[in-house]
């Protein structure tokens, strides 16, 4: 792992290290912070999570509970 100051010194060799396959961390103030990748492994991941992400309404119509069409509002308790 590179610290950030590394990085911003080699950051040449980071980048060629990237483009090569090789994915480069970096750390700031002992911390990871960051891995540089090629543009192409980016993509190639984003395009990976996006087929396997189901919609919004997918991830709420498995949600376990009761069926929307029969829930019915819990009694709440008034006092004044």
């Amino acid at each position: 792992m590179l610290t950030l100051q590394d990085a911003k010194n080699r950051f040449s060799a980071v980048v060629e290290a990237a483009l090569a396959g090789r994915p480069q961390e970096v750390s700031r103030r002992g911390k990871p912070a960051v891995v540089v990748i090629a543009s192409e492994e980016y993509h190639r991941l984003l395009k990976a999570a996006r087929a396997e992400r189901e919609s919004f309404a997918e991830h709420l119509l498995a949600f376990p509970g009761e069926d929307p069409g029969r829930a019915q509002a819990a009694p709440r308790d008034v006092t004044f």
